[in-house]
């Protein structure tokens, strides 16, 4: 066994997979593709649930199934009006582990998910949220800086990792995200006690990845300050901020907030549907980019990473070079 699979055992362990290299879940990229291709790499797949229905996210499930023997996860957003029905979709296909990301679960769905008979992780941006889903029972805990795409918390990977690993690393397995780019990274968090890692922007160029080749493109050109996050423009509206390539399609967020300011001061919506509205903005927004390839005035999603994305390669490649990369440090 070498020295990496020693320090990532209880995150394979956990996982299933050979690595326990988890692919970010980006909504309509994360999709049959690519989260096959991650998890017949020996990497861990997941599934963007994002915005879908139930009967969206049936399908999708299936159709990984059909191109992958090997275990994935789906990823669901806390705040979709029908969690239920999409957890118990993951139970009829006997998915093995669900990821639940933006916000604190509400009540009852981790025990839901757990009578499925499948693995809970958790994203946790502090550590007092880390020990309450601890509590909750959760099987792994995800730690993502504000580096990463797409919605991001406040504070950095490299913060997060001193604070929350030395704390709780010893008792649940605790995956970190958030600018991760190279397989030097992940020996330096795995030898802090990490489990595992989660990686999305370094595969969008993946050739398994459906997203559009302008939206490739933005990728190959862009370095890590053209990765900007959103700002808040009123303070009553909770907006999470969302890192992306600067283009018209960030300038466009700030009207949308301002409208959607206007409809709370007119009283014409309460503050979830204002929140609600926000996420099918951006569900809009990414899929003009990664489908259609308007990467002017959608919304071209990418972490700070993106500057060390180089070329279009398979999966298979990308894993194993970040492999190689990690055991090589940490046998120096």
């Amino acid at each position: 066994m070498s020295k990496m699979q020693e320090l990532m055992a209880r995150g394979t362990a956990l996982l299933g997979s050979e690595y326990a290299i988890l692919g970010g879940a980006m909504s309509w990229i994360s999709e049959r593709h690519l989260v096959s291709a991650l998890s017949n790499a020996g990497a861990f797949g997941v599934i963007a649930c994002g915005a879908m229905p139930p009967e969206l996210l049936d399908k999708e499930i299936a159709a990984t199934k059909a191109m992958t023997a090997k275990p994935f996860g789906v990823n669901l957003i806390t705040m979709h009006p029908q969690l239920d029905e999409l957890i118990d979709i993951c139970g009829k296909h006997q998915v093995s582990h669900v990821v639940l990301a933006g916000g604190l679960p509400p009540t009852g769905s981790i025990d839901r998910i757990k009578g499925h008979g499948a693995k809970v992780l958790c994203f946790a941006p502090a550590l007092a949220l880390a020990k309450k889903l601890m509590r909750s029972g959760v099987d792994g805990i995800i730690i993502e800086g504000m580096e990463a795409g797409g919605h991001i918390g406040p504070v950095s990977t490299s913060v997060l990792a001193q604070e929350i690993l030395p704390a709780i690393a010893d008792d649940v397995p605790v995956f970190v995200a958030g600018g991760i780019a190279t397989g030097e990274m992940i020996a330096a968090y795995l030898e802090m006690g990490a489990a595992g890692v989660q990686l999305g922007t370094a595969f969008v160029c993946a050739t398994e990845c459906i997203a559009h080749p302008a939206f490739k493109k933005m990728f190959l050109r862009g370095n890590a300050r053209d990765a900007i996050a959103s700002v808040q423009i009123d303070p009553r509206l909770p907006v999470i901020p969302v890192r992306a390539l600067k283009n018209a399609g960030t300038d466009a967020f700030n009207t949308k907030q301002r409208e959607v300011a206007q409809k709370l001061d007119e009283g014409t919506i309460d503050m979830g549907e204002a929140q609600l509205e926000i996420e099918h903005f951006w569900a809009g927004a990414l899929r003009r980019a990664v489908i259609d390839g308007d990467v002017e005035n959608g919304s071209v999603m990418a972490g700070q990473s993106v500057g060390m994305v180089k070329a279009e390669e398979p999966v298979a490649d990308i894993v194993a070079r970040l492999v190689r990369e990690a055991e090589a440090a940490l046998l120096r």
